[in-house]
């Protein structure tokens, strides 16, 4: 692999890797796991169809899928009720490029990489293990695609290596999303900062420094709020973990409705 690159050719990747391609001019990149026999198991929104319409057209509706494949039948297919679909190498790619994730690389090759979402200090399982995830979540579903909490790339992540953050369901694992949005917000906006450095030069080499340290500390191989999940668990955890959001939305609109109460009585 190269430093600034992960692009390989289709001869290169083997049944159980990690690959991506990028997607709207590199603005952001599609990960799913290859599973061999020129398919890709991936995760993305789930299809939105009414009863009414044909099992074949549902089958396909996603919006990383294509809508026909004249070289698979199975391509597309895609559970009810669920984001996790199969497609064939070239529907997935929509004739860009093919990378390959790279795992466990030492904390110096993974901070001189440019963009996140490319590459993690994690371990890989075996590549039977890998496919296992894969094709069980195929037929029982990732939960709900979120872009920034639970997109392509934690599905992938989570096929290599299992694992899942429990105590801060809040944050996902993806590498793209943490250093597309969180990290350089978080620099930018970092008022400290502002002071102690003069001039638009300080502040670049500031924010270029907590965009490098902010991707360090949310990469998965790094955290401490992520455990091991095996794959049949994983669906009772997705649930747990939806159920709190739920209660917590729910507490804090009581504590609105409350408050607002307070307010009219007083007034």
């Amino acid at each position: 692999m190269g430093l600034l690159s992960n692009r390989v050719e289709r001869s290169e990747i083997n049944p159980g890797d990690h690959i991506y391609t990028w997607r709207a001019v590199y603005t952001y990149s599609h990960h799913g796991i290859y599973v061999g026999g020129s398919k890709v198991v991936h995760f993305t929104r789930k299809k939105e169809t009414s009863s009414s319409e044909p099992n074949s057209l549902k089958s396909n509706l996603s919006s990383d899928s294509p809508l026909s494949c004249p070289t698979f039948p199975d391509c597309g297919f895609q559970q009810p009720d669920s984001g996790v679909v199969l497609s064939c190498l070239d529907c997935f790619l929509q004739n860009g490029s093919l990378y390959s994730f790279e795992y466990g690389v030492p904390p110096p090759v993974f901070l001189a990489k440019i963009r996140g979402g490319t590459c993690t200090t994690a371990d890989s399982d075996p590549s039977e293990i890998v496919i296992n995830r894969a094709m069980y979540l195929l037929q029982n579903g990732f939960g709900n695609y979120d872009v920034f909490e639970n997109n392509c790339e934690d599905f992938a992540l989570y096929c290599k290596t299992g694992l899942l953050p429990l105590d801060e369901p809040g944050i996902g694992r993806s590498g793209q999303a943490s250093s597309a949005i969180g990290v350089p917000l978080a620099a930018l906006l970092s008022t400290p900062f502002k002071l102690l450095v003069a001039g638009p030069v300080g502040m670049a080499t500031v924010t270029a420094g907590m965009y490098c340290a902010g991707r360090y500390i949310t990469d998965i191989g790094v955290r401490k709020d992520v455990v091991k999940v095996a794959v049949e668990d994983l669906a009772s955890v997705l649930c747990w973990r939806e159920s709190q959001e739920e209660n917590a939305s729910e507490k804090g609109c009581a504590e609105v409705g409350t408050l607002q109460h307070a307010e009219e009585e007083t007034l």
